[in-house]
Protein backbone atom coordinates (compact mmCIF):
# COMPACT_ATOMS: atom_id res chain seq x y z
CA UNK A 1 0.00 0.00 0.00
CA UNK A 2 1.11 3.75 -0.90
CA UNK A 3 1.87 5.97 1.95
CA UNK A 4 -0.41 9.00 2.13
CA UNK A 5 -1.15 11.53 3.99
CA UNK A 6 -2.27 10.91 8.00
CA UNK A 7 -5.92 12.58 8.23
CA UNK A 8 -4.48 14.34 11.47
CA UNK A 9 -2.80 16.36 9.69
CA UNK A 10 -5.29 17.26 6.47
CA UNK A 11 -7.39 18.06 9.45
CA UNK A 12 -5.14 20.58 10.83
CA UNK A 13 -4.79 22.33 7.43
CA UNK A 14 -8.65 22.24 7.33
CA UNK A 15 -8.97 23.95 11.05
CA UNK A 16 -6.34 26.22 10.21
CA UNK A 17 -8.40 27.55 7.05
CA UNK A 18 -11.76 27.24 8.71
CA UNK A 19 -10.66 29.54 11.39
CA UNK A 20 -8.88 32.33 9.19
CA UNK A 21 -12.09 32.43 7.41
CA UNK A 22 -14.57 32.96 10.48
CA UNK A 23 -11.81 35.56 10.92
CA UNK A 24 -12.48 37.29 8.40
CA UNK A 25 -16.29 36.73 7.70
CA UNK A 26 -16.61 38.45 11.55
CA UNK A 27 -14.18 41.08 10.40
CA UNK A 28 -16.58 41.52 7.31
CA UNK A 29 -19.93 41.67 9.13
CA UNK A 30 -18.12 43.57 12.34
CA UNK A 31 -17.38 46.52 9.43
CA UNK A 32 -21.01 46.59 8.14
CA UNK A 33 -23.26 46.53 11.24
CA UNK A 34 -23.84 49.42 13.57
CA UNK A 35 -23.10 48.73 17.23
CA UNK A 36 -27.29 48.60 18.22
CA UNK A 37 -27.32 45.55 15.71
CA UNK A 38 -23.73 43.99 17.61
CA UNK A 39 -25.95 44.41 21.13
CA UNK A 40 -28.99 42.92 19.91
CA UNK A 41 -26.89 39.67 18.57
CA UNK A 42 -27.46 40.63 15.16
CA UNK A 43 -23.79 38.66 14.48
CA UNK A 44 -23.82 35.04 13.59
CA UNK A 45 -21.95 33.39 16.61
CA UNK A 46 -19.22 31.15 14.58
CA UNK A 47 -19.64 27.52 15.17
CA UNK A 48 -17.58 24.50 15.57
CA UNK A 49 -16.63 23.42 11.94
CA UNK A 50 -15.37 19.62 11.73
CA UNK A 51 -14.60 16.49 9.62
CA UNK A 52 -16.54 13.23 9.29
CA UNK A 53 -13.47 10.93 8.79
CA UNK A 54 -14.47 9.64 5.91
CA UNK A 55 -14.69 12.90 4.20
CA UNK A 56 -10.69 13.07 5.75
CA UNK A 57 -9.99 9.77 4.53
CA UNK A 58 -11.52 10.93 0.72
CA UNK A 59 -9.21 14.31 1.22
CA UNK A 60 -6.06 12.23 2.22
CA UNK A 61 -6.79 10.24 -1.30
CA UNK A 62 -7.21 13.29 -3.03
CA UNK A 63 -4.38 15.00 -1.79
CA UNK A 64 -1.76 12.13 -2.41
CA UNK A 65 -3.43 11.65 -5.79
CA UNK A 66 -2.59 15.81 -6.44
CA UNK A 67 0.73 15.86 -5.12
CA UNK A 68 1.25 12.46 -6.98
CA UNK A 69 0.88 13.43 -10.31
CA UNK A 70 2.37 17.01 -9.67
CA UNK A 71 5.69 15.12 -9.39
CA UNK A 72 4.91 12.21 -12.34
CA UNK A 73 4.68 15.91 -14.76
CA UNK A 74 7.37 17.77 -12.72
CA UNK A 75 9.67 14.72 -13.30
CA UNK A 76 8.92 14.36 -17.15
CA UNK A 77 9.70 17.76 -17.81
CA UNK A 78 13.63 17.30 -15.96
CA UNK A 79 13.90 14.30 -17.81
CA UNK A 80 13.20 16.41 -21.09
CA UNK A 81 15.43 19.24 -20.03
CA UNK A 82 17.98 16.38 -19.59
CA UNK A 83 18.06 17.13 -14.78
CA UNK A 84 18.37 14.45 -12.50
CA UNK A 85 16.90 16.23 -10.04
CA UNK A 86 13.22 18.12 -10.10
CA UNK A 87 13.91 22.01 -9.50
CA UNK A 88 11.43 24.15 -8.43
CA UNK A 89 11.06 25.76 -11.99
CA UNK A 90 9.73 22.13 -13.11
CA UNK A 91 6.99 22.23 -10.80
CA UNK A 92 6.33 25.83 -11.91
CA UNK A 93 5.96 25.02 -15.70
CA UNK A 94 3.74 21.99 -14.70
CA UNK A 95 1.31 23.91 -12.11
CA UNK A 96 -1.19 25.86 -14.07
CA UNK A 97 -1.86 22.63 -16.42
CA UNK A 98 -2.30 20.87 -13.14
CA UNK A 99 -5.03 22.98 -11.39
CA UNK A 100 -6.66 23.21 -14.49
CA UNK A 101 -6.85 19.53 -14.65
CA UNK A 102 -8.09 19.72 -10.95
Amino acid sequence: METTFEPDLINAIFKIIWKRNALKREKNEGAGTSEADMAVGMLKKTRPTSANANALKLSCELMHIFVSEAVQRASTIAETEGASKIEATHLERILPQLLLDF
